[in-house]
């Protein structure tokens, strides 16, 4: 099976399988990572094509050698028909998708200068009113300034019709009760 994955580049499998192929994929290419002669034949031992394993070789350091380790890649696929199970996409990971190191970056040093504004006076919160502003507002004739209560007591709706309907239906009903019983019910 890891012949036929490094053959074909990726396989459809069983997902128990597909877990035990990564283990046997991962490394082989770290040993065509290495390159020598002893990590040749031990690549030999396990995959039994030796067209497949020179191939391999030949690509691991340009394919793989950007990153360590998570040369495969798994996918899901859902469930066989017939004996439902699990089946896994395994493929091989290519370099030029994965990203390069991080480099680590070096801190700069912070601007100390700071810009002094005028601050307000010992009290006042930015909630508060400003002095200016509770004067300027004070310079507003009372007839310009617009009396909100009394266009919201203007504009609320009527009372809904069902609603009055309900309550004098109560009301009826309590009314048609008499208080004491009559002739008849004693």
């Amino acid at each position: 099976m890891v012949t036929s994955l490094f053959k074909h580049d990726r396989i459809k499998t069983t997902d128990a399988k597909a877990k035990e192929l990564r283990r046997w994929a991962d490394h082989i290419v770290t040993l065509a990572k290495r390159g020598d002669l002893h990590a040749r034949r031990l690549a030999m031992s396990i995959v039994r094509e030796k067209d497949v394993v020179h191939k391999l070789f030949e690509e691991a350091s340009e394919r793989f050698g950007t990153f360590n380790g998570g040369y495969t890649r798994m996918i899901k696929i859902g469930r066989r028909p017939g004996d439902t199970a699990a089946m896994t996409l395994v493929e091989l990971v290519r370099s030029d998708g994965a990203k390069p190191a991080k480099k680590k970056k070096t801190k700069k040093k912070a601007d100390t200068s700071v810009e002094v504004q005028p601050s307000a006076p010992v009290g006042a919160t930015d909630d508060q009113p400003k002095e200016e502003e509770v004067q300027a507002e004070a310079s507003i004739p009372v007839e310009d300034v617009p009396a909100e209560t009394e266009e919201a007591e203007v504009a609320a709706p009527p009372a809904d019709s069902k609603q009055d309907d309900s309550a004098e239906k109560i009301e009826s009903e309590d009314t048609k009760k008499d208080p004491e019983p009559s002739d008849a019910e004693k």
